[in-house]
């Protein structure tokens, strides 16, 4: 069974750095597209980044563009959100997921259609 456990969240002042992780167990981690998701209070869960299983391949919500990397250590089996210039409106709870394929086509899919793991999740703060 597939296990991730998030790290990393905390308050931060407008303008700051988070880096998030994520380890995962119970599966071949290099097998699998991993991405990051939010849910921020009273929301539905939205894309952050996803990062394709030998990083080829990268997402980035509009939102996050320029402000977020995803990377990944296959040799770690570990996730990680390099989060700056952080805003109010990153205030959110950040899961690490896992996807049902290596890779994604032409059309990225939904969370709820592409992900069949999620972590607890991390709670990030933007507040001064």
């Amino acid at each position: 069974e597939a296990q991730l456990v998030e790290s990393g969240g905390g308050l931060v002042q407008p303008g700051g750095s988070l880096r998030l992780s994520c380890v995962a167990s119970g599966f071949t981690f290099d097998d699998f597209v991993m991405s990051w998701v939010r849910q921020a209070p009273g929301k539905g869960p939205e894309w952050v980044s996803a990062i394709n299983w030998n990083s080829a391949g990268t997402y980035y919500a509009e939102s996050v563009k320029g402000r977020f990397i995803i990377s990944r250590d296959n040799t770690k089996n570990t996730l990680y959100l390099q989060m700056t210039s952080l805003k109010s409106e990153d205030t959110a709870v950040y899961f690490c997921t896992k996807w049902k394929w290596s890779g994604w086509g032409d059309v990225f899919p939904s969370p709820r259609d592409a992900c069949d793991a999620w972590g607890q999740g991390t709670l990030v703060t933007v507040s001064s």
